[in-house]
């Protein structure tokens, strides 16, 4: 995680990412959907910043920058499931401000989510799915 207001590294990202990957679980089994939904978003955006890090397309600090990191990387290595999985990521972030998942959407999208972090992860440098 970030240490003292430094930048975070690419690895913190890569970190950052599977614990709130595995922290979104625990929240869903909690029944706390709004945080889990969250942190969904949060596993997706620090698994683009790792890659975007890695590739140096710079800081993507912006949810647009985010998005246009997602699709590039899905677009260069042909991958649908990136767009999928960052598409199913920002209806969680929305979820989290206005709590209007249904469980099916839920059930539908986290999965989604998953694979495409595992999927962006296993591409950076030390990634393992």
């Amino acid at each position: 995680m970030m240490d003292n207001g430094k930048a975070m590294a690419q690895e913190d990202h890569r970190l950052t990412a599977l614990e709130f990957l595995e922290a979104s679980d625990r929240e869903f089994e909690a029944g706390d959907h709004l945080q889990a939904s969250e942190k969904l978003w949060g596993a997706a955006t620090h698994a683009v910043m790792a890659i975007a890090m890695q590739r140096e397309w710079g800081e993507c600090r912006t949810h647009r920058a985010m998005k246009n990191a997602a699709d590039r990387l899905a677009s260069e290595i042909g991958d649908a499931t990136v767009e999928a999985g960052f598409l199913a990521a920002e209806k969680f972030h929305k979820n989290f401000y206005h709590d209007e998942m249904e469980g099916y959407e839920i059930d539908a999208d986290r999965p989604k989510v998953h694979r495409m972090v595992k999927r962006v992860l296993a591409l950076t440098n030390g990634g393992r799915e």
